[in-house]
């Protein structure tokens, strides 16, 4: 694993050969008929029409629908977890026509099923829990967070205190601040098995955080010592999140969950497993990795609708263009200028979400220190830039971005929540970094032979991102070798150029997938397309930082001073390629039901809403690029 974010990027081999690749061949890691085309037909079932005016609970129940029905045209969950890779297109496709779909499956799948199945494989005492939440008759809340110790799992206070006698636990919650957070536990009519962390004692000790199964609901209320308040309505997530307090509530010995060589002994007593604490807290959490795959996989999907929407828009929105009457919007280079570079950061955030699915498929158990940097990074960095990117298409839409209807507003209300899901950003990142301070100091990378004039060059670029890389890393253990204080005062006085030398990481090795996939396509046009949006990707990373660069002796002021007219000029190329860019996603006008979307956006929002008025520019709108009339309750 350590030379694996070091050696010349792998594309295109599971699909065929490299240098016989596709576009959307490398998108989808050569997996798009294997593993991805089944899950996206099932979006074409009715149930997941727009409805408007739908209240709160009514959308989160409706949310439930639709979770059933991908559940019922999909493998079992047991079996999706025996293959991460369909785990990880379930998470890309399911958020497209609801994001709440995505936390209610995948918290189900990946948290709950899958923590079952990690701390109590080969367990046939559990072996009905394990029916119940395979076939979904119970939805399974992860129950970790708490309303006071948000960032701090391992400090969580609800406890299971063990009882001999009866030989069960009995679960509680100590005050108002170890409440659980964020479950999705408010519809009590629905069935729910959850997965809960708390601390376990036995035998008056203290013997850390472990995952115990616990029956939250039966579909007729909650159960006994449970109780429950709805937490503030979210924009968008439409899903039952509360607050859950345990009162004495009573869990059988055999629900709890804990993993290998733990146990009970035949007096009853509790055997805890091998290792310290920290340890066992880590294999309960064993989740978590795959889980921020799955939150990068959402991400990277609403990333790429977003992007496809708000460049067909552009391409069909009407504009004066002085001395030309009118212009699609999209031949304004200001447009360009927000869109293409956000196309860009898709495909390298897609290129450096693949490259994180690999490694972990390729290392099984227990990851790495490098594995978790990687996929670390992978998550924080695509859910920052594909939040911006989000941002950027709802802007450049004008109005039409604001509406629901047009999908992109709640992709940005989507990627918000991802920003903190499976561990905040920049807490995450926090740690990334100081974890990757503590390994030897490396020599500083070599730049460029002299101060780079021409910085359009991917390779230029990768030499210049890794030489800040190492520099901000030798500054950060430097500045805290010099701290005369405390190590949370060395801590706090380089933990910004920590993080920033995190992110720089990531984005290096985001744009080493990037570059090394041109020669990998097959088609000169795909090529010559690829390799325009890799020398944006990091031509706008190297001006982000230009007076670094510049400060350092790595670039001329010639180059600093063109590298606004530089990202221009590869806009103008781009324009042609616009549209071949965004069929590689395999969405459709017909999948988003987004009228932006359509061929004549204009018809398609006249549809949509029930207006009266032309049928399009065109006199009529074809049956492929126009949405059919909207069906009352859909």
């Amino acid at each position: 694993m350590g030379t694996a974010t070091q050696t010349e990027p792998r594309h295109g081999t599971r699909g065929g050969t490299v240098g016989a690749t596709t576009l959307s061949g490398l998108l989808f890691d050569g997996e798009y008929e294997e593993t991805h085309r089944d899950i996206r037909a099932v979006l074409f079932d009715p149930a997941f029409d727009p409805r408007e005016g739908l209240t709160s609970v009514e959308a989160g129940k409706l949310t439930y629908t639709r979770s059933r029905v991908l559940h019922r045209d999909l493998e079992r969950p047991r079996d999706m977890l025996r293959r991460p890779r369909r785990l990880f297109a379930l998470a890309e496709w399911a958020p497209l026509l609801d994001p709440a779909v995505f936390s209610v499956l995948l918290v189900h799948h990946n948290l709950a099923l899958g923590t079952v199945l990690d701390l109590g494989a080969g367990r046939d005492d559990i072996e009905d829990h394990v029916e119940e939440l395979d076939r979904l008759d119970s939805f399974g809340p992860y129950m970790a967070t708490e309303l006071g110790y948000g960032n701090n799992v391992a400090a969580l206070r609800t406890e299971a205190v063990y009882d001999p006698e009866t030989e069960s636990f009995v679960l509680d919650t100590p005050d108002a601040g170890a409440q659980k957070f964020m479950s999705a536990t408010g519809f009590t009519d629905l069935p729910k098995l959850a997965v809960v962390l708390a601390r376990l004692k036995a035998d008056g000790r203290n013997h850390g955080v472990h995952a115990f199964l616990v029956r939250i609901s039966d579909g007729t209320g909650p159960a006994e010592g449970v109780h429950i308040t709805p937490a503030p309505e979210q924009p968008v997530q439409g899903v039952d999140h509360a607050l859950t307090r345990f009162d004495r509530v009573v869990v059988p010995r055999r629900n709890l969950l804990y993993g290998e060589k733990g146990g009970f002994s035949p007096d009853g007593s509790f055997l805890p497993g091998g290792g310290n604490l920290r340890r066992r807290f880590l294999h309960t959490m064993s989740r978590i990795q795959p889980g921020r795959l799955c939150v990068a996989s959402a991400a990277v999907g609403a990333g790429k609708a977003s992007v496809y929407t708000a460049l067909r828009y552009a391409e069909t929105r009407l504009t004066n263009g002085p001395g030309r009457g009118s212009v699609p919007v999209l031949d304004y280079r200001s447009h360009q200028r927000d869109l293409f570079p956000a196309l860009a950061k898709v495909y390298a955030m897609n290129l450096l979400l693949n490259h994180a699915k690999r490694e972990f498929e390729a290392h099984p158990g227990p990851a790495s220190d490098e594995l978790n940097h990687l996929i670390s990074l992978t998550k924080a960095l695509s859910t920052w830039e594909m939040s911006e990117v989000a941002g950027i298409c709802r802007e450049r839409c004008g109005a039409q971005g604001g509406f629901r209807v047009n999908r992109i507003a709640e992709y940005g209300s989507l990627l918000h929540g991802l920003v903190t899901a499976e561990g905040d950003n920049q807490v995450l990142l926090a740690t990334t970094a100081g974890q990757l301070l503590t390994g030897e100091d490396r020599p500083l990378a070599a730049g460029p032979a002299k101060a780079a004039d021409d910085v359009e060059d991917p390779r230029v670029q990768v030499a210049l991102l890794r030489r800040r890389e190492d520099s901000l890393h030798r500054k950060a253990r430097a500045d805290m070798a010099a701290s005369e204080g405390t190590y949370f005062d060395a801590w706090n006085g380089a933990v910004n150029t920590a993080l920033d030398m995190a992110r720089t990481r990531g984005v290096r090795l985001a744009l080493e997938q990037l570059a090394a996939a041109v020669p990998a396509l097959a088609d000169e046009r795909d090529r010559t397309a690829l390799g325009l949006l890799a020398s944006l990707y990091g031509l706008v990373e190297i001006r982000r930082d230009a007076g670094w660069y510049l400060a350092g002796g790595l670039v001329t002021g010639a180059a600093v001073e063109g590298l606004s007219a530089a990202v221009d000029g590869l806009c103008e190329r781009l324009r042609p390629h616009a549209r071949r860019l965004t069929e590689a996603f395999r969405l459709t006008p017909e999948l988003l039901r987004a009228p932006l979307a359509y061929d004549d956006p204009e018809a398609a929002f006249l549809l949509r809403t029930g207006a009266s008025g032309p049928t399009g520019r065109s006199g009529a709108a074809g049956p492929a690029t126009t949405p059919p009339p909207r069906t009352p309750g859909k």
